[in-house]
């Protein structure tokens, strides 16, 4: 999946990490979400999935662009 195909609910939207890009909350269009931010290394996930850290603010400006 491309990231124009997702709908970005934070950010700035240009996708760099280190350029004040992150972390980032995308909507898909089956209404899921992608989480973009910083490599978490609080525990082993299991094969295939991975870990991410974002603060508190970024799921809240998340909630506010669906009206939630």
């Amino acid at each position: 999946m491309a990231r124009e195909q997702l709908t970005r609910l934070t950010g700035n939207g240009n996708g760099n990490c280190g350029k004040d890009d992150c972390p980032d909350v995308y909507r898909t269009a089956s209404g899921s979400f992608v989480v973009q931010g910083d490599v978490s290394n609080a525990f082993t996930p299991p094969d295939g999935e991975g870990l991410v850290e974002i603060p508190e603010p970024v799921p809240r400006e998340a909630v506010r662009a669906l009206g939630w």
